[in-house]
Order: structure tokens, then sequence, then C-alpha cells
């Protein structure tokens, strides 16, 4: 999602019509899985108007007569087709359900086109589908609807948990505009009638929200990082600041890479775009505006003095690629698996570039961002943002998870597998734990929904007996079978306990005032007696 969050209403509200159409995966849903999409489209920056088709390929899941879809209720259906024959359909809020007027039988493949037009509402924080202009006053149109949906501008199953496993984009614009879209550029076609096609192929499974368009009057570059292509997008007043700036992809790449594996849409290539919004984790197009400058909006975004060295957006953004794109929360419910994980890999770039020490300061900083009102993973089927803890608490409860380990080598090895794991799936949080339980042999459950699904955060009890030289421990915690390990003492002679919530206690020669828990290996708080 966007990088910079500000924060989200906390308190959980009732879910309109909408949002359960939106978000519950329904017998009209679940009864297909997406194959491919071939979404052909021509905008009009003069009449703020697009127009196109959908050919939308799926194969039946389950014997049925109706599928559902998605479409914006302010944009027009033209014609829904199957063959020559035109179909039914039925629409409430911004759903369309689709009848194909017989039963297709589970394992056939169908192929329907969607034909639709309008004005593409301009909404959210980044406008969803923006009719925007440059500062010379060119038309700069772009999309960036995560948190609107895809359906603001196009017709699809506007949903998290299916994806298809390839799509045709064809984006028609006045002739001179240039678009940069996902996938690898196919080519342009000049129409004859002032408009030019411009093609991209996606050859790897896609969020329907990644899908998107950037057009304005660009300047293009290419260079390559090994025989990976990379691609940069820039207006020509802001090309020389953009071709200073855009050099820190390599050394992004270069560190996801080092500890995940290749890009993971090398067919696809890799781009950075500049567009009037911070940016947005586009796949295969990540979007870019933080103003040319590090930090985050020309700012210390942790406050320590790290984030000031790298561009913020180019980071986090492109750290997208790897969880969000590559590996995907199956519902919105589990976003965390997509911001936390990305958060997390900032504080992977740090220790990369800049060690160890810094990788701490950097990761422990935003403990001062977490909130704690609500859970992180709140009830699933409903169209709605998880509050921002699922960045910041969603990171540290992954160090966290690397404290338990208690072996850097074995950790990074591990988060290795349990990316390559599931790339280019679609998960939940139930997938992570149970992946992470098999690999620590211990169950995790506990401790996922300590931090996941409750609030507080888990407090390590201290009770001192100086006379005896013993101190006793045990873990206040809402789950009542949260059993963590954690590392107590003195810094660089740590030892390991395995506290419960019952009270055990062990001998010590260090004192009160000297003994510590290792709060910068573990997010948790300590009461001492």
């Amino acid at each position: 999602m966007i990088a910079f969050v500000t924060t989200f209403a906390q308190a959980p509200q009732q879910p309109t019509r909408a949002n359960l159409l939106r978000g519950e995966y329904g017998r009209y849903r679940a009864n297909n899985d997406l194959l491919s999409y071939a979404l052909d489209v021509r905008i009009d920056p003069d009449k703020k108007f697009i127009s196109g088709k959908n050919t939308i390929r799926f194969k039946m899941l389950a014997d049925d007569n109706r599928i559902q879809l998605d479409l914006y209720d302010n944009l027009n259906i033209d014609k829904i087709l199957h063959g020559p024959a035109e179909l039914k359909y039925s629409r409430e809020e911004g759903a369309v359900f689709v009848d194909f007027g017989q039963t297709f039988k589970k394992g056939s493949t169908v192929s329907i086109e969607f034909y639709y037009s309008g004005m593409p509402k301009t909404t959210g924080r980044f406008g969803g589908f923006a009719f925007s202009k440059d500062p010379q006053g060119r038309p700069w149109i772009f999309t960036a609807c995560e948190g609107e949906g895809a359906s603001i501008w196009w017709p699809n199953k506007d949903q998290w948990r299916d994806e298809v496993e390839n799509m045709r984009l064809s984006v028609a614009i006045p002739n001179d505009l240039v678009d940069a879209s996902n996938g690898r550029f196919a080519g342009k076609t000049d129409l004859g009638d002032g408009y030019t096609r411009w093609d991209w192929q996606i050859d790897y499974p896609i969020n329907n929200y990644n899908v998107s368009v950037n057009i304005a009057k660009y300047e293009h570059w290419s260079e390559k990082l090994g025989d990976l292509t990379l691609d940069f997008y820039a207006t020509p007043e802001d090309l020389d600041k953009a071709k200073k700036q855009f050099s820190q992809a390599k050394g992004m790449l270069e560190a996801f890479q080092h500890y995940f594996g290749e890009y993971p849409f090398k067919r696809d290539g890799y781009k950075l775009i500049q567009v009037p919004y911070s940016g947005m984790e586009h796949q295969s197009a990540v979007t870019y505006g933080n103003r040319f400058a590090n930090g985050y909006l020309e700012r210390d975004w942790t406050g320590v003095g790290i984030s000031t060295r790298f561009d913020f957006i180019i980071i986090h953004e492109s750290a997208h690629e790897w969880f969000g794109n590559s590996v995907s929360a199956a519902d919105r419910s589990d976003m965390w698996i997509q911001e936390g994980w990305t958060t997390y890999l900032e504080c992977l770039y740090v220790e990369y570039h800049y060690g160890h020490d810094d990788y701490l300061k950097y990761t422990n900083a935003y403990k001062s961002k977490i909130q704690n009102r609500t859970p992180i993973v709140p009830p699933r089927g409903l169209n709605r943002t998880p509050p921002q803890d699922m960045y910041f608490k969603g990171a540290l409860f992954i160090h966290t998870l690397c404290g338990i380990v208690g072996d850097d080598k074995k950790w990074f090895a591990m988060m290795r597998d349990f990316y390559q794991t599931f790339k280019y799936r679609n998960i939940m949080t139930e997938d992570v734990e149970a992946f992470f339980s098999k690999k620590m042999s211990m169950s995790l459950k506990p401790v996922f929904d300590q931090y996941l699904r409750r609030t507080a955060v888990p407090v390590l009890e201290l009770k001192f007996d100086d006379a005896a030289g013993k101190v006793s421990y045990r873990w206040k915690a809402d789950e009542a079978g949260f059993a963590m390990p954690v590392k107590v003492g003195e810094p660089g002679k740590w030892q390991t306990i395995r506290p419960t919530t019952e009270w055990q206690s062990m001998k010590t020669a260090i004192g009160k005032e000297q003994f510590q828990a290792a709060t910068e290996l573990f997010y948790v708080n300590v009461s001492k007696e």
C-alpha cells in the first residue's frame, strides 16, 4: 500500500452493504478461478472519459449459472458478451452479477467480454483514478486505487484472493502522451485518429489494484542490473533530478535479492515512474512522488537519523514487489502480511547497507508509531482497511520472531524459505503461523494471536528476591497459553528463559537494577518488582 501512513480510523464501524458485497468471498466469487484479463481501454483527457472492454477468462470450480464481478455504479455497462450472445446481468452497489443463461460445468473454461464506459471517480487519498495536470499544464493521468478498489475504473473480480495468471493491458491515449503501465512493453500502434495504443504484457499473477496506467509527457530511460531490465519515467523538467535519485533502485534491488532471491517479476522487468502523489507499489511499475529527496517528503521518517540516508519511497514501495505483489494477502484482514513484512524489509535494507547496529536502531524506532488500539487482524469478509499498526507492529512482530529463533543465520535462511514457499501465492495469517511453527518446532498460535489478534503488548513481569539471589518471572498476556522464549540478564551475556503465564523462578547474581530483558530484540514490555 501507500508508504506514508496517517492514522486510519481505529473504531470499528458497522459494515455497509457495499462493504459486504466487496469483502465477502461468496458463492458467485468462489465458483470460479480467474485465468486472464485482456483490458483494452481508451482514455480521453479532455472529456475525462474512459471506454473499453475487459475480456475475462475463468475456469468454473463448481456447476453454476452466474458469477459476481465488480464495477463502480457510476460507470456504465454497455454490454457483456459470451461469444455473440449478450448476457443478462444485475447490479447492486458496485457488484455486477452476470447470468450465463445456462449452467457451466465444473472444469469448463469460459470467456466473456465486458464492455463499459463513463467518467471514473477521483476520490481517496491518492485519487483512485485521477485526471490531473503537471506544473506545465499538460495532462497527467494516473491510478492509485488499493483502498478504493480497481473497479473504480475497470470491471474485474475486485477482491484479493483470486489473481489472474497473466494479463494483457492496452491503453489508447492522445499521440503526444506516454503510458507507463505494468509488465513488458509490447509495442505501440498509431490508431490514425490522434490516438496511440500502448500495449503491455504481464506474465505473472497480478492483484487487480496493482493494474495501473500512468499517462504523462514522460521521458524514458533504461538501465540493467545483471540481466534484469530497469525502466525509468520522469517528466522532462525533472529528468536530471530523477536520474540522480532513481540510481538508488540498484542498491535496493541488490539488498532484497540478497535476502530473498531474484526479483520476482524478471520477465516483466522493474519500472520506477514519477507521479504527483507519494508513491504506490504497482507491480513491475512502482510509482514515485517523494520530491527527489531522501527520507519521506524530506523528513526523517523514523526519527533516529537513518531514514535520511535513503529515499524511503523507493525502498518501501519497491519492497512490496516481494511482499504484497509476489507474496500476497488473500484477504484485506491479513494485510499485515503485505505491510508488516514490507516495513520489515526496510529494516533489512538498513542492515544490508549500514550494519546490524543501525538495523536495531531503525527497527526499534518504529515502536513510537504503534498505537495498540485495535488488533492488526480484524474480522474477515469485510472491505475494510486494518489499522496502521499493521505496518509498524507487524514489522516489530517479525523482528520478535527473529529474536525467538535467536540465530541470525538460521533466521535469514528461514525467512528466505518462507518467501520462496509462498512466492506468487495469496495467503492468510494461518499460513504464516503454520510455516514458522513447523520451522521453529513449537506452536506459535498463542504468540500470533497475542500480537496480531489482541491489542496489548505482552509484559514480562519480574519479581526479585535479592537476599535469596533469585528472580521470579511470568508473562502477563491476554492469551492464556502465551509462552514465548525471551533473552534476559545483561547485554552481551543474555540467557534464554521460557516464561509462561505461570510464575517460575531462577537463580541470578544480577541485581534488580542491572537485570534486563532484551527489548531491542523482542517487542515486549517489562515490569520489575
